[in-house]
């Protein structure tokens, strides 16, 4: 689709500084826990890559998934490609390919679906992130590893676009803080691969390979302007069309899923319910 751009602010980051800070802070974080390794999923888009890299830089032993489930033969490569970088330039790598492709298709076919094609895709996508978390957390149960997961500040804090109990369910996230563009300059700093920098970013889980644009309306530059004027919102309904659609878009996002972000509610056997 296309869209008119909204240009956030940018933020003066000093990269040398914030790979710094991010490798230390995976380092001690195993440390506290008394682990020397991360596992992580690499999909073949940056924010995999980055989190991958970082996790590489820290110094602690890396343990990379490919995982496909009807993927799209480029993403698998890019994957790939990234793996083998990874492995060239840090010998503290090492990586398994685990086609979840058939477990994926027999747990399905157990499973009942009703009539609405919507809520058919949306819990066919969210089945195979979640199949992906049971394989990385069986990984990490064997070896004492931690999952390092590979959310931006969008994804992370702002629409919260992941699945509940699947890719939302990680030990740490080591990029959480950046903006997806911020992701991708840190990325470029760090030497990962350009195919996989400029990817078009997508969460690879729709058999019509929909881009992660195509499935919020909006685009990570107008995700990340309407970050930054979430609060000025509700002071100020002003804004032209387009502004005010993609406000519309990031609030409603922002506040229905919320609750992914939150311990689930243990009720008062003492409180009657109003």
């Amino acid at each position: 689709m296309k869209t008119t751009i909204l240009t956030p602010k940018r933020r003066n980051l000093d990269y040398d500084q914030v790979q710094k800070n991010l490798t230390d802070q995976l380092s001690a974080y195993a440390d506290n826990f008394n682990s020397d390794w991360y596992v992580v999923w690499v999909s073949g888009w940056v924010d995999s890559g980055l989190s991958s890299t970082l996790c590489a830089e820290s110094g602690k032993i890396l343990k990379v998934l490919s995982m496909p489930i009807h993927q799209n033969p480029e993403e698998i490569d890019r994957a790939g490609a990234h793996i083998d970088w990874l492995q060239k330039h840090y010998a503290n790598v090492t990586s398994d390919i685990i086609d979840l492709t058939w477990p994926y298709e027999a747990l399905r076919n157990c499973l009942q679906r009703g009539d609405d094609a919507y809520k058919n895709k949306i819990a066919d996508a969210n089945l195979r992130s979640r199949l992906r978390a049971n394989v990385l957390y069986d990984t990490a149960n064997k070896s004492n590893l931690l999952v390092a997961g590979t959310w931006n500040l969008i994804e992370d804090y702002g629409i919260w676009f992941f699945t509940k109990f699947g890719d939302g369910a990680v030990d740490i996230s080591p990029i959480g803080e950046l903006y997806k563009h911020e992701v991708r300059e840190l990325a470029d700093h760090l030497w990962v691969n350009q195919d996989v920098v400029q990817a078009i970013a997508t969460d690879g889980l729709h058999t019509d390979w929909a881009t992660d644009e195509d499935q919020i309306w909006a685009n990570y530059d107008e995700l990340e302007w309407a970050l930054q004027q979430y609060d000025y919102w509700f002071r100020a309904k002003d804004y032209e069309w387009r502004p005010k659609e993609v406000m519309e878009i990031y609030s409603t996002r922002h506040e229905w899923n919320a609750h992914k972000m939150t311990m689930p509610p243990i009720f008062d056997i003492h409180k009657k319910a109003t």
